[in-house]
């Protein structure tokens, strides 16, 4: 059951940060993902295990599968959420335009089609080697992709954020983007008109759902002291911490509208926003 918000904090009942991997499979337990949740009552984010226990009773980390599938089942417990996921959302506008895209959803769609890595034994290198066997009409490997120079415009309003096409560098969060996408639109399909994927579904999140949003700890992981968490589980700790105290301030609204005219709107609207960059 959700708990119920403290009085000068409406909302949210939980803060999710998500510290994203593309490793191995969708079904893999992976050391780099990494998830905290915090409560609206100022107690420190909680790391979350995943569900699985080895045969001594420790817990095994999160798969890509079983973080998707406990966000829903969030969503369907009623718990109002807000969840900041490390993996990029959207291509840039140039991408949309060589492969004749026009909204996100159909990005989406078209991007899960050529890029099946949501699939059980699934590598995203896979698919970028042309090894992954494929029948039928399916599309050929390298169908779609991107430079590895080119970056959307929230990634252009930081001082660090690597394109989302630039794989196999320190930092790089191509591989979870190829890997996350697809559990994005998966989630997305589950949860019907309980889940807002901002900015995509509008720039203001509706009473009562649950958001989930792109983001990038590297704007606030130093903010806090590190205390023995692996560099993952910082990044966690630090995205549900980050979003916890912006919602006690009161700051949280703010930065779901960032100071954007209409026309970087309209780009942000394909592209997608990064949580926490103004």
């Amino acid at each position: 059951m959700p708990s119920a918000s403290r009085p000068g904090l409406p909302g949210f009942d939980l803060f999710i940060g998500i510290d994203y991997s593309g490793a191995e499979t969708p079904t893999s337990p992976l050391k780099g993902l990494q998830v905290a949740a915090a409560r609206p009552d100022g107690e420190l984010p909680v790391l979350w295990t995943g569900p699985r226990r080895s045969s001594s009773g420790r817990p095994v980390n999160w798969s890509r599968r079983e973080v998707a599938e406990r966000l829903l089942q969030e969503l369907r417990s009623g718990t109002r959420f807000v969840a900041g996921i490390d993996h990029g959302f959207s291509f840039p506008l140039a991408y949309f335009a060589r492969y004749g895209l026009s909204t996100w959803p159909d990005f989406l769609a078209d991007f899960v089609h050529h890029w099946p890595t949501h699939r059980d034994h699934v590598y995203v290198d896979f698919v970028r080697d042309g090894s992954l066997y494929r029948s039928g009409d399916a599309p050929a490997p390298g169908s779609r992709v991107g430079e590895s120079t080119e970056l959307r415009m929230t990634e252009r309003w930081t001082s660090s954020a690597k394109s989302v096409f630039l794989f196999d560098v320190q930092g790089s969060v191509a591989k979870s983007t190829h890997a996350g996408l697809p559990w994005l639109h998966w989630l997305r399909e589950q949860a019907g008109d309980r889940l807002h994927v901002w900015p995509f579904d509008g720039w203001a999140v509706p009473a009562g759902k649950s958001v989930v949003a792109e983001v990038y700890p590297s704007l606030f992981r130093h903010r806090y002291a590190r205390e023995g968490r692996t560099a993952d589980q910082q990044d966690a700790h630090a995205t549900a911490r980050w979003l916890q105290e912006m919602q006690a301030r009161g700051a949280l609204p703010g930065y779901f509208d960032p100071p954007l005219t209409l026309a970087e709107r309209s780009v942000a609207a394909l592209e997608g926003w990064i949580l926490g960059v103004q």
